[in-house]
């Protein structure tokens, strides 16, 4: 009767110390611990990560970007403006001289053209009238952009445009010059062309 006793101790004593043991244990893999209000895991690896935190399930391979498209339009050099203001500034002041092109003297379709040649783009030299009917109608943002050719005066005369407040052109008074689109201008305003910028010289290299 005593041994029985003894062996039911023992077992219970077993059985006790192998609970406390896989608990324990299963502890150690995952313990849980509150911090500001939120709870969080800690695996068996040792990193923690809250409750709620989204499991990855796969990770795909990322996006290839789309291949750009190549435009159609000319690539124009970023020096352009900068090109064509020191063409301007190397003819401001020169005397206007009606049917000359250069180097010295201008009159009004010759300054245009000779500045434009300057920088690779070739057209045929002509009249202000002739520049009108050759050259594409701009667009309305590109009306007031450096470069834009303007015409007055009944297709008379021609400029190269500034901006918005004005432009450069042959003065028969005073050569070539920077004039604002004051009232005097805006009344005589024709309207406006675009000199395509299509030359190999003016296109960036690959």
């Amino acid at each position: 009767m005593k041994n029985r006793n003894l062996l039911f101790c023992f077992l219970a004593v077993s059985i006790f110390i192998t609970t406390f043991t896989f608990n324990t244990s299963a502890q150690n893999r995952e313990r849980k611990v509150v911090t500001n209000q939120t709870e969080t895991t800690r695996t068996a690896e040792g990193r923690s990560r809250l409750e709620n935190e989204p499991v990855i399930i796969s990770e795909a391979e990322p996006e290839a970007q789309a291949p750009k498209t190549k435009s159609n339009l000319p690539l124009v050099i970023p020096q352009f403006n900068q090109m064509l203001q020191a063409a301007v500034n190397k003819r401001m002041g020169a005397p206007y001289r009606y049917g000359s092109e250069g180097p010295n003297t201008f009159d009004c379709s010759g300054f245009v053209w000779s500045v434009f040649q300057e920088l690779g783009i070739n057209f045929e030299r002509g009249s202000a009238r002739t520049f009108w009917t050759r050259f594409d109608v701009p667009t309305e943002e590109e009306k007031y952009k450096f470069g834009t050719l303007v015409f007055f005066n009944r297709l008379g005369h021609v400029g190269i445009v500034v901006d918005e407040n004005g432009f450069y052109h042959a003065s028969t008074s005073k050569g070539i010059m920077y004039s604002h689109f004051d009232e005097y201008w805006l009344k005589r305003l024709n309207g406006f062309r675009r000199v395509p910028l299509t030359s190999p010289n003016m296109t960036a290299k690959k």
